[in-house]
Protein backbone atom coordinates (compact mmCIF):
# COMPACT_ATOMS: atom_id res chain seq x y z
CA UNK A 1 0.00 0.00 0.00
CA UNK A 2 1.32 3.23 -0.78
CA UNK A 3 0.37 6.55 0.61
CA UNK A 4 0.70 9.77 -0.56
CA UNK A 5 -0.33 13.41 1.58
CA UNK A 6 -1.38 16.58 -0.22
CA UNK A 7 -3.08 19.35 0.18
CA UNK A 8 -6.05 20.35 -2.10
CA UNK A 9 -4.78 22.33 -5.24
CA UNK A 10 -1.57 20.50 -4.58
CA UNK A 11 -3.27 17.07 -5.68
CA UNK A 12 -2.49 15.38 -9.42
CA UNK A 13 -4.91 15.80 -11.70
CA UNK A 14 -6.40 12.42 -12.41
CA UNK A 15 -8.89 12.97 -9.25
CA UNK A 16 -10.56 15.27 -11.00
CA UNK A 17 -10.67 13.78 -14.24
CA UNK A 18 -12.64 10.49 -13.31
CA UNK A 19 -15.49 9.50 -14.97
CA UNK A 20 -16.83 7.79 -11.83
CA UNK A 21 -16.22 8.52 -7.99
CA UNK A 22 -17.19 6.44 -4.81
CA UNK A 23 -18.16 8.90 -1.79
CA UNK A 24 -18.01 7.19 1.78
CA UNK A 25 -18.66 8.65 5.09
CA UNK A 26 -16.57 7.36 7.69
CA UNK A 27 -17.30 6.96 11.62
CA UNK A 28 -14.47 5.43 13.95
CA UNK A 29 -12.67 3.76 11.62
CA UNK A 30 -16.26 1.80 10.75
CA UNK A 31 -16.93 1.35 7.07
CA UNK A 32 -21.33 2.15 6.71
CA UNK A 33 -23.26 -1.22 4.56
CA UNK A 34 -22.99 -0.91 1.26
CA UNK A 35 -19.27 0.60 1.07
CA UNK A 36 -17.68 -2.09 -1.07
CA UNK A 37 -20.23 -2.16 -3.10
CA UNK A 38 -20.40 1.81 -4.31
CA UNK A 39 -16.65 1.40 -4.70
CA UNK A 40 -16.98 -1.31 -7.38
CA UNK A 41 -19.41 0.60 -8.82
CA UNK A 42 -17.41 3.64 -9.40
CA UNK A 43 -14.36 1.12 -10.87
CA UNK A 44 -12.31 0.66 -7.57
CA UNK A 45 -11.42 4.23 -7.21
CA UNK A 46 -13.01 6.04 -3.59
CA UNK A 47 -12.82 8.81 -1.51
CA UNK A 48 -13.39 8.52 2.03
CA UNK A 49 -13.92 11.02 3.85
CA UNK A 50 -14.71 11.61 7.94
CA UNK A 51 -12.74 10.04 11.08
CA UNK A 52 -10.65 6.94 10.75
CA UNK A 53 -10.59 7.18 7.05
CA UNK A 54 -6.93 5.71 7.06
CA UNK A 55 -7.74 2.08 8.77
CA UNK A 56 -10.83 2.27 6.72
CA UNK A 57 -8.99 2.96 3.42
CA UNK A 58 -6.68 -0.19 4.81
CA UNK A 59 -9.87 -2.18 5.36
CA UNK A 60 -11.43 -1.62 2.03
CA UNK A 61 -8.73 -2.81 -0.23
CA UNK A 62 -9.45 -0.37 -3.23
CA UNK A 63 -7.27 -0.04 -5.65
CA UNK A 64 -7.05 3.39 -5.73
CA UNK A 65 -8.31 5.47 -2.32
CA UNK A 66 -8.56 9.26 -1.33
CA UNK A 67 -8.95 9.83 2.34
CA UNK A 68 -9.96 12.76 4.38
CA UNK A 69 -10.02 13.03 8.05
CA UNK A 70 -13.35 15.68 8.77
CA UNK A 71 -14.79 14.60 11.77
CA UNK A 72 -15.50 18.13 12.64
CA UNK A 73 -16.43 19.95 9.39
CA UNK A 74 -20.01 20.95 9.00
CA UNK A 75 -21.76 19.42 5.90
CA UNK A 76 -22.32 23.05 4.02
CA UNK A 77 -18.86 23.84 4.71
CA UNK A 78 -17.61 20.28 3.60
CA UNK A 79 -19.36 20.15 0.51
CA UNK A 80 -17.93 23.73 -0.65
CA UNK A 81 -14.45 22.77 0.07
CA UNK A 82 -15.14 19.48 -2.34
CA UNK A 83 -16.74 21.09 -5.26
CA UNK A 84 -13.06 22.02 -6.55
CA UNK A 85 -12.00 18.39 -6.08
CA UNK A 86 -14.58 16.77 -7.65
CA UNK A 87 -16.43 19.28 -9.98
CA UNK A 88 -14.85 17.38 -13.23
CA UNK A 89 -15.92 13.63 -12.17
CA UNK A 90 -18.94 13.08 -13.81
CA UNK A 91 -20.54 10.49 -11.61
CA UNK A 92 -20.21 10.59 -7.73
CA UNK A 93 -21.35 7.34 -5.94
CA UNK A 94 -22.66 7.38 -2.06
CA UNK A 95 -23.71 4.13 -0.57
CA UNK A 96 -27.39 4.66 0.73
CA UNK A 97 -26.13 4.51 4.16
CA UNK A 98 -27.93 6.81 6.51
CA UNK A 99 -24.64 9.12 5.86
CA UNK A 100 -24.26 8.64 2.07
CA UNK A 101 -28.28 9.91 2.07
CA UNK A 102 -27.75 12.75 4.20
CA UNK A 103 -24.58 13.86 2.15
CA UNK A 104 -25.15 12.84 -0.99
CA UNK A 105 -28.40 15.73 -1.52
CA UNK A 106 -25.87 18.40 0.02
CA UNK A 107 -23.19 17.88 -2.35
CA UNK A 108 -25.21 17.66 -5.55
CA UNK A 109 -26.89 21.34 -4.72
CA UNK A 110 -23.14 22.04 -4.03
CA UNK A 111 -22.19 20.65 -7.53
CA UNK A 112 -25.48 21.76 -9.71
CA UNK A 113 -26.47 18.24 -10.22
CA UNK A 114 -29.34 15.98 -10.02
CA UNK A 115 -29.69 13.21 -7.46
CA UNK A 116 -30.08 9.62 -8.66
CA UNK A 117 -31.21 8.37 -5.68
CA UNK A 118 -31.70 4.65 -4.22
CA UNK A 119 -30.00 3.56 -7.56
CA UNK A 120 -29.54 -0.52 -7.82
CA UNK A 121 -27.56 0.18 -11.23
CA UNK A 122 -25.80 3.17 -12.44
CA UNK A 123 -23.65 3.03 -15.78
CA UNK A 124 -21.23 6.01 -17.38
CA UNK A 125 -21.37 6.24 -20.95
CA UNK A 126 -19.85 9.14 -23.66
CA UNK A 127 -23.51 10.08 -24.35
CA UNK A 128 -24.67 10.50 -21.17
CA UNK A 129 -25.04 8.76 -17.76
CA UNK A 130 -28.43 6.00 -17.01
CA UNK A 131 -29.36 4.54 -13.53
CA UNK A 132 -31.77 2.38 -12.39
CA UNK A 133 -33.87 3.51 -9.39
CA UNK A 134 -35.28 1.33 -6.86
CA UNK A 135 -39.01 2.54 -6.05
CA UNK A 136 -42.04 1.54 -3.98
CA UNK A 137 -39.78 -0.72 -1.52
CA UNK A 138 -38.39 -2.65 -4.52
CA UNK A 139 -41.51 -3.47 -6.37
CA UNK A 140 -40.57 -1.01 -9.18
CA UNK A 141 -37.68 -0.25 -11.15
CA UNK A 142 -37.13 2.81 -12.90
CA UNK A 143 -34.73 3.61 -15.60
CA UNK A 144 -33.38 7.22 -15.84
CA UNK A 145 -31.01 8.69 -18.04
CA UNK A 146 -29.06 12.53 -17.87
CA UNK A 147 -27.09 13.99 -20.28
CA UNK A 148 -25.30 15.90 -17.03
CA UNK A 149 -22.68 14.93 -14.23
CA UNK A 150 -24.34 13.62 -11.49
CA UNK A 151 -24.81 12.11 -8.23
CA UNK A 152 -26.06 8.88 -6.78
CA UNK A 153 -27.06 6.73 -3.97
CA UNK A 154 -26.52 2.69 -4.54
CA UNK A 155 -28.37 0.95 -2.72
CA UNK A 156 -26.53 -1.92 -0.21
CA UNK A 157 -26.69 -5.69 -2.00
CA UNK A 158 -27.11 -4.07 -5.34
CA UNK A 159 -24.35 -5.57 -6.81
CA UNK A 160 -20.89 -7.49 -5.67
CA UNK A 161 -18.24 -5.91 -4.46
CA UNK A 162 -14.60 -5.90 -5.87
CA UNK A 163 -11.92 -8.31 -4.16
CA UNK A 164 -9.41 -6.40 -1.89
CA UNK A 165 -6.25 -5.11 -3.56
CA UNK A 166 -3.30 -3.73 -2.23
CA UNK A 167 -3.59 -0.52 -4.05
CA UNK A 168 -2.50 3.16 -3.63
CA UNK A 169 -3.90 5.51 -1.26
CA UNK A 170 -3.64 9.30 -1.14
CA UNK A 171 -3.71 11.26 2.08
CA UNK A 172 -6.24 14.55 1.47
CA UNK A 173 -5.80 17.79 3.91
CA UNK A 174 -8.70 19.67 3.28
CA UNK A 175 -9.44 23.85 4.14
CA UNK A 176 -12.89 23.48 4.92
CA UNK A 177 -14.03 27.14 5.29
CA UNK A 178 -16.40 27.90 8.85
CA UNK A 179 -19.49 30.16 7.90
CA UNK A 180 -23.24 29.70 8.68
CA UNK A 181 -24.17 25.86 8.62
CA UNK A 182 -25.75 23.38 10.64
CA UNK A 183 -24.54 22.68 13.97
CA UNK A 184 -23.83 19.22 15.20
CA UNK A 185 -24.86 18.60 18.90
CA UNK A 186 -24.79 15.01 19.34
CA UNK A 187 -25.13 11.70 17.33
CA UNK A 188 -27.24 9.12 18.79
CA UNK A 189 -27.31 5.58 18.69
CA UNK A 190 -29.80 4.50 16.40
CA UNK A 191 -32.94 2.51 18.22
CA UNK A 192 -32.95 -1.62 16.78
CA UNK A 193 -36.74 -1.55 16.41
CA UNK A 194 -36.49 1.57 13.94
CA UNK A 195 -33.60 1.48 12.12
CA UNK A 196 -32.64 0.25 8.52
CA UNK A 197 -32.00 -3.63 9.05
CA UNK A 198 -29.35 -3.12 6.55
CA UNK A 199 -27.07 -1.45 9.18
CA UNK A 200 -28.35 -3.47 12.03
CA UNK A 201 -25.62 -5.40 13.93
CA UNK A 202 -27.89 -7.93 15.26
CA UNK A 203 -31.16 -9.16 13.35
CA UNK A 204 -33.68 -11.59 14.63
CA UNK A 205 -35.55 -12.94 11.99
CA UNK A 206 -39.36 -14.96 11.97
CA UNK A 207 -40.31 -17.34 9.31
CA UNK A 208 -43.61 -19.41 8.84
CA UNK A 209 -42.66 -22.01 11.36
CA UNK A 210 -42.61 -19.26 14.30
CA UNK A 211 -46.73 -19.09 13.78
CA UNK A 212 -48.38 -22.29 14.17
CA UNK A 213 -51.78 -22.86 13.23
CA UNK A 214 -54.03 -21.68 15.65
CA UNK A 215 -51.72 -19.25 16.84
CA UNK A 216 -52.04 -15.02 17.18
CA UNK A 217 -49.70 -13.93 14.32
CA UNK A 218 -49.50 -10.54 15.56
CA UNK A 219 -49.07 -11.20 19.27
CA UNK A 220 -46.17 -13.71 17.72
CA UNK A 221 -44.44 -11.00 15.71
CA UNK A 222 -44.77 -8.45 18.73
CA UNK A 223 -43.25 -10.81 21.19
CA UNK A 224 -40.39 -10.99 18.71
CA UNK A 225 -39.89 -7.65 18.45
CA UNK A 226 -40.06 -7.39 22.32
CA UNK A 227 -37.53 -10.30 22.67
CA UNK A 228 -35.33 -8.69 19.90
CA UNK A 229 -35.07 -4.74 21.55
CA UNK A 230 -33.88 -6.67 24.94
CA UNK A 231 -30.72 -8.45 22.61
CA UNK A 232 -30.39 -4.90 21.02
CA UNK A 233 -31.61 -6.56 18.09
CA UNK A 234 -33.36 -5.69 14.91
CA UNK A 235 -36.63 -7.13 13.71
CA UNK A 236 -36.97 -8.95 10.26
CA UNK A 237 -38.82 -11.73 8.43
CA UNK A 238 -39.18 -13.69 5.56
CA UNK A 239 -41.24 -12.80 2.84
CA UNK A 240 -44.30 -15.25 3.44
CA UNK A 241 -44.20 -13.31 6.73
CA UNK A 242 -44.38 -9.62 4.68
CA UNK A 243 -46.96 -10.89 2.35
CA UNK A 244 -49.17 -11.84 4.95
CA UNK A 245 -49.41 -8.42 6.22
CA UNK A 246 -47.97 -9.53 9.84
CA UNK A 247 -44.65 -7.59 9.69
CA UNK A 248 -44.07 -4.10 6.91
CA UNK A 249 -42.50 -5.20 3.01
CA UNK A 250 -39.10 -3.10 4.31
CA UNK A 251 -38.72 -5.62 7.64
CA UNK A 252 -38.22 -8.49 4.49
CA UNK A 253 -34.86 -9.95 4.24
CA UNK A 254 -34.18 -11.47 0.81
CA UNK A 255 -33.25 -10.97 -2.33
CA UNK A 256 -36.78 -9.20 -3.36
CA UNK A 257 -36.24 -7.35 0.19
CA UNK A 258 -33.46 -5.73 2.41
CA UNK A 259 -29.72 -7.47 2.16
CA UNK A 260 -28.20 -8.01 5.46
CA UNK A 261 -24.75 -8.20 6.46
CA UNK A 262 -25.51 -8.84 10.78
CA UNK A 263 -22.76 -9.82 13.16
CA UNK A 264 -25.66 -12.09 14.70
CA UNK A 265 -28.69 -13.79 13.02
CA UNK A 266 -30.99 -15.00 14.92
CA UNK A 267 -33.59 -17.32 13.12
CA UNK A 268 -36.64 -18.19 14.42
CA UNK A 269 -38.81 -20.69 12.43
CA UNK A 270 -37.21 -19.92 9.10
CA UNK A 271 -36.61 -22.87 6.49
CA UNK A 272 -34.05 -21.04 4.91
CA UNK A 273 -35.42 -20.13 1.37
CA UNK A 274 -32.77 -19.25 -1.54
CA UNK A 275 -34.70 -16.21 -1.52
CA UNK A 276 -34.40 -15.31 2.17
CA UNK A 277 -30.65 -16.84 2.44
CA UNK A 278 -29.62 -14.33 -0.57
CA UNK A 279 -30.08 -11.68 1.14
CA UNK A 280 -28.12 -13.25 4.73
CA UNK A 281 -24.82 -11.79 3.11
CA UNK A 282 -22.22 -13.27 5.67
CA UNK A 283 -23.46 -13.20 8.99
CA UNK A 284 -20.45 -13.83 11.65
CA UNK A 285 -22.67 -15.55 13.27
CA UNK A 286 -25.98 -17.49 13.02
CA UNK A 287 -28.68 -19.33 15.04
CA UNK A 288 -31.26 -21.30 13.87
CA UNK A 289 -34.03 -22.27 15.68
CA UNK A 290 -36.82 -25.01 13.63
CA UNK A 291 -37.99 -28.63 14.26
CA UNK A 292 -36.61 -29.72 10.69
CA UNK A 293 -32.84 -30.27 11.54
CA UNK A 294 -31.89 -30.64 8.01
CA UNK A 295 -33.21 -27.67 6.92
CA UNK A 296 -30.99 -24.99 4.74
CA UNK A 297 -31.21 -22.01 7.47
CA UNK A 298 -30.13 -25.01 10.04
CA UNK A 299 -27.53 -26.56 8.10
CA UNK A 300 -26.02 -22.87 7.60
CA UNK A 301 -26.01 -22.01 11.36
CA UNK A 302 -23.29 -21.98 13.56
CA UNK A 303 -26.02 -23.37 16.41
CA UNK A 304 -28.91 -25.02 15.53
CA UNK A 305 -31.73 -25.67 18.15
CA UNK A 306 -34.06 -28.62 16.89
CA UNK A 307 -37.15 -27.31 19.09
CA UNK A 308 -40.56 -25.66 18.43
CA UNK A 309 -39.52 -21.60 17.56
CA UNK A 310 -43.12 -20.41 18.88
CA UNK A 311 -42.50 -22.37 22.33
CA UNK A 312 -39.00 -21.38 22.72
CA UNK A 313 -39.70 -17.66 21.84
CA UNK A 314 -42.18 -17.61 24.86
CA UNK A 315 -39.65 -19.33 26.67
CA UNK A 316 -37.11 -16.90 26.11
CA UNK A 317 -38.99 -13.92 26.26
CA UNK A 318 -39.89 -14.88 30.12
CA UNK A 319 -36.28 -15.56 30.83
CA UNK A 320 -35.69 -11.95 29.21
CA UNK A 321 -39.02 -10.43 31.78
CA UNK A 322 -39.99 -9.15 28.68
CA UNK A 323 -43.99 -8.98 27.19
CA UNK A 324 -45.30 -7.96 23.22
Amino acid sequence: MTVTTAHLGQVAVEPLELSRLAVVIVRNAVLPVGAAEAVAEAGGRVLLLGSGTAEAAAELGAPRAWHAETLDAAPGGLSSALVPLLEQVRLLIFPASPDGRDFAPRLAAALSRPLLAYATAVRVADDGITATLSRLDGRLDVEVRTSEPAVATLVPGARSPLPPSNGEVFELVLSVTPGVDAIRLAVLEPDPATMDLAESARVVGGGAGLVPQGTDAAETFALLRAVGARLGASTGATRVITDAGWMHHDRQIGTTGVTIRPDLYIAFGVAGASQHTGGLGAPKHVVSINTDASCPMTAMADLGLVTDAHALLHVLAGRLGVAP
